[in-house]
């Protein structure tokens, strides 16, 4: 189905009902505002402690504290204060939101240990965390490495969203609405500099053009110099180069209609993005083939053996250009029972990359580059009551079209040959270093997905205080894809020894795939209301997320040939279980919320690393099945005027119940590829324990302002940084801590200071195996401490 005839099927359902937005426990004549529903907190009649905030999480304005799920928000002046521009810098202030990146395509978010599993990206597999921006799902995961500008809020909600958020939210969803247009005038300017050259402006404006017409316009952009120097040319790497413009109108004719139309665009073109010398481990193969040996025979030596002091010398290009955009209408009609809401929207992305995948001055891999164009249609329309009545509804169609191509060129250079093959082949022939000098591959994939799903949830107010919210969703999905790669250049011969060393490396290989799935999922819940400040529920979940196609080539079975049975990964499956209470206690100056949880997962997508002798090459695999359990604590204390604070934590044991047919880890590979089991290990990327905690004191002064000093801290215990879970890819666990020191005047102006890592703790982000399996490993250290100072004003 090409983007035309898809966009017509929209159009088409988008003809059928007008556009709307969600419903509001409210009278009709504010339904039609629900989606707008301030981030900030809304104070509540007769509350003597902290504001209530009012989230969307269940497509309707609600106080958080009244939503039966468990949930974390950060609104917009928490947003601000704090300094947040990125998810990653989210994830800080929500210990189960776990963000790891390499660049923009290789990013990956997990809530509970579930979502995309780490390792290198492949474009054929879908995450399973939910990424929302004003009710658009947004696909792929490099949506979420751009900076957030002008944001109302952001809400990370915990377990599966399948019924209302639609597509592959089998783990929890990320929930961002940014800042409508207002008929009454406002702005907003702010300016910050800091070390390593970092400068970022960000302005916003709006106000009406009309009676009936409003507009906002924000733009911002974010400079800073790399932490990691190439000693090589002497400049630093792995900078920041981000821009982001976001124009809306908002078209309100009366009180039953209202129409939101928002067009972004975002660009990230950064000199990145390399890693450093992390590490050795010793492996099984023999001492000639490690690390150690094949460096000392190409004269090799790293950079530095400490990887904090951040020093890099791969001699290959780098660059990290990545382009994201769209258009949207969301549009809500108040029918007086019932709203009806529409979000139809477009987007698209465009990577560009350049890479020295060995991340080193060798010569071993020069160049890999995976550009990647993704487009991507959605409508949506809702049908949602108004109001509070014994049953509450909400009915849905979603349509959405996905077409991605991507292309791949990797090379191997004049040391790959005696780095990955040795000096001879199995049957004694003489390899020349030179076999492998300019052997490249290069391959071309096509892939579309058109998703179609109805869904229903009902709310049944048995009695004042019990609800029951059951909720069903029919999901259809139709993936194609096309994949060819060929391989050319090398030394050239016709010994059949040679010629088959060279195909070990990477072999020719070609396929089409074409497949339908289909499920029926849902969920309900419990809740009871058992006084005004606790609330207690209960709920069950199944989860699907459609089955997966490898687009970066497939692993060699035991012939040496692409495992072509690998081409198509199968659904995904889960069943949740949560309890979970929400209260506040001592006249509101203290929130706690408590939840319990366990997920099962059968056939668990994973992203798996190819640790065979030639590229570094992410594939698609089925686990057979995972589990993640655990419990979360969150605290928000406000005990007297001026002072408030949080505190989070997540205990999160995610293991592999049943992953018989592994990947082996680094020290336990001989030679080539071989099998490990690894049930009842821990899933990577998943700390064990992790906390947010966090404090603000705010002092009145005879300056007409408030001074103030807040610190934020996180901390978080080791994990795996490699489906494989091997000992040399751990990520020692650890802690950092913000420090902030401001003054906020009544007019209007506000001034901060902001160290980043206080204390400069060393840690890594990413650990990642070289290829070949010689025992070296590389790595992303995490930003070191940095210092900012940032002015704002607001009218």
């Amino acid at each position: 189905m090409s983007v035309p005839s898809s966009l017509a099927v929209i159009l088409a359902l988008q003809t059928t009902a007008p556009l709307a937005s969600t419903e509001a426990p409210a009278p009709a004549a504010e339904a039609v505002q629900a989606q707008e529903a301030p981030a900030e907190p809304v104070a509540a009649e007769g509350a003597s402690g902290p504001e209530d905030v009012v989230v969307t999480a269940r497509r309707r304005a609600e106080r958080a504290q009244s939503v039966p799920i468990a949930l974390s928000v950060l609104g917009s002046e928490q947003i601000a204060r704090t300094g947040t521009f990125t998810i990653q810098q989210v994830s800080q202030q929500a210990p189960t939101l776990q963000y790891t990146s390499s660049n923009p395509r290789n990013t990956a978010l997990n809530i509970r240990g579930l979502g995309v599993s780490f390792g290198l990206a492949n474009d054929g597999l879908e995450q399973g965390v939910g990424f929302y921006v004003d009710q658009v799902y947004n696909s792929r995961p490099a949506a979420s490495a751009f900076d957030l500008l002008d944001i109302e809020r952001v809400e990370i909600l915990r377990g599966p969203q399948g019924t209302l958020f639609g597509k592959n939210t089998t783990a929890g969803a990320v929930n961002i609405t940014t800042k409508s247009p207002s008929f009454t005038p406002e702005g907003e300017f702010e300016a910050s500099v800091g070390t390593q050259k970092f400068g970022q402006i960000k302005a916003a404006v709006s106000g009406p053009i009309s009676e009936t017409l409003a507009f906002r316009v924000a733009a911002g952009k974010t400079t800073r110099d790399g932490f990691v120097r190439s000693t090589l040319t002497g400049r630093n790497v792995n900078d920041l180069d981000n821009f982001a413009t976001r124009a809306q109108l908002l078209w309100q004719p009366n009180d039953d209609v209202r129409v939101r139309l928002i067009a972004d665009y975002n660009l990230s073109d950064a000199d990145c993005c390399t890693q450093v010398y992390a590490g050795y481990g010793e492996t099984l193969r023999s001492p000639g083939r490690q690390f150690p040996a094949l460096a000392a025979a190409l004269g090799y030596r790293p950079p530095s053996l400490d990887p904090y002091d951040r020093l890099a010398d791969a001699d290959g290009e780098l660059k990290a250009r990545s382009e994201i955009g769209g258009i949207s209408a969301i549009a809500d009609i108040d029918l007086g029972g019932a709203t009806l809401t529409s979000v139809s929207a477009y987007r698209w992305w465009d990577w560009q990359p350049a890479n020295d995948r060995d991340y080193t001055a060798l010569d071993i891999l020069p160049q890999s580059a995976n550009p990647v164009q993704q487009d991507q249609l959605s409508q949506e329309i809702r049908l949602a009551s108004n109001g509070q009545n014994r049953l509450d509804y909400t009915l849905g169609l979603y349509a959405y079209y996905q077409e991605l191509r991507g292309q791949n060129v990797t090379e191997w250079g004049s040391d790959a040959a005696f780095w990955l093959l040795g000096t001879q082949t199995a049957n004694g022939t003489a390899i020349p270093r030179n076999l492998l000098d300019g052997y490249i591959t290069t391959s071309e994939a096509l892939s579309t997905i058109q998703s179609y799903a109805a869904f229903a949830q009902v709310t049944w107010h048995i009695t004042d205080t019990l609800r029951l919210t059951p909720g069903l969703r029919y999901t259809y999905e139709h993936k194609t894809a096309d994949y060819e790669a060929v391989v050319s250049g090398g030394l050239q011969t016709d010994d059949p020894a040679l010629q088959a060393a060279k195909l070990s490396i990477f072999r020719p290989q070609a396929y089409d795939v074409r497949f339908n799935d289909d499920a029926l999922t849902g969920d309900i819940n419990l809740s009871w209301q058992a006084r005004p400040n606790l609330l207690a529920y209960a709920s069950y979940a199944r989860g699907f997320k459609s089955g997966g196609i490898n687009l970066a080539g497939l692993p060699f079975n035991a012939t040496n040939n692409p495992a072509l049975d690998r081409a198509i990964v199968s659904p995904e499956k889960s069943q949740s279980y949560e309890l979970g209470i929400k209260s506040q206690w001592f006249g509101r100056k203290l929130t706690a919320n408590f939840a319990l949880f366990r997920t099962d997962v059968d056939d668990f997508q994973a992203n798996v690393v190819d640790t065979g002798p030639g590229a570094l090459r992410g594939y698609l695999a089925n686990i057979d099945s995972v589990r993640s359990q655990g419990a979360e604590l969150d605290l928000v204390l406000a005990p007297i005027s001026g002072f408030s604070g949080y505190f989070r934590t997540a205990f999160t044991d995610a293991d592999y119940e049943s992953f018989e047919n592994a990947p082996c880890p680094l020290e336990l590979i001989a030679s080539g590829t071989t099998v490990c089991d690894l049930s009842g290990k821990q899933l990577p990327g998943t700390s064990r324990w992790a906390f947010s905690y966090g404090a603000e004191y705010r002092r009145p002064t005879g300056l007409n302002g408030d001074a103030y000093v807040g610190i934020e801290g996180q901390s978080r215990t080791g994990y795996f940084a490699d489906a494989s879970d091997s000992k040399y890819l751990r990520i020692d666990g650890y802690t950092t801590v913000n420090l902030r020191v401001g003054f906020a005047a009544d007019a209007g102006w506000e001034v901060f200071g902001l160290v980043r890592n206080l204390f400069d703790k060393d840690y890594m982000t990413l650990l990642t195996p070289q290829s070949g399996n010689s025992g070296m490993f590389s790595g992303v250290p995490g930003d070191p401490r940095t210092a900012q100072v940032t002015a704002r004003y607001r009218f």
